[in-house]
C-alpha cells in the first residue's frame, strides 16, 4: 500500500482510487480499511480498491473489505474492487465477496463502470 492519499480519478467525477499494498494481513488491514474508510467518508460516489499489485490476502484483509463495503452502503457509496490475481479471486469468492461486490479485471474497467 502506497502512502499516497486516494486520489480523485478524473477532475469532476465522483470516484476515488485507493491503491493497495502487495499483502493484506493481519500487519496491515487495519491501515488499508482506514484508507478504505476515509475515501469513503469523502463524500465520493464510487470508491474504487485497486488491488492490481495485491498477489495475497488473509483473513484479515477480507474483513477489512467487506467494513469498508458496509461503510460505503451507509453512505450510499459504491465500492467496487480492481483484483487481476486469480489467487486473490479465488480467497475473494470462497469468501463470497464475489457476490457482494462489484470486480473488475483492470482499474479502466472499474472506472469505466
Amino acid at each position: 500500500m502506497t502512502d499516497e492519499p486516494d486520489r480523485p480519478t478524473r477532475p469532476g467525477n465522483a470516484q476515488r482510487v485507493v491503491t493497495l499494498p502487495a499483502e493484506i494481513d493481519i500487519m496491515n488491514a487495519s491501515r488499508v480499511g482506514g484508507q478504505l474508510g476515509a475515501a469513503v467518508a469523502s463524500g465520493v460516489a464510487v470508491v474504487i480498491a485497486d488491488m492490481t499489485a495485491t498477489s495475497f490476502i488473509d483473513s484479515s484483509g477480507v474483513r477489512a473489505l467487506v467494513q469498508a463495503h458496509l461503510r460505503a452502503q451507509a453512505k450510499n457509496c459504491e465500492l467496487r474492487l480492481v483484483v487481476p490475481a486469480a489467487v486473490v479471486l479465488r480467497i475473494l469468492s470462497l469468501a463470497g465477496l464475489d457476490r457482494l461486490l462489484p470486480i473488475h479485471p483492470t482499474l479502466d474497467a472499474a472506472m469505466a463502470t
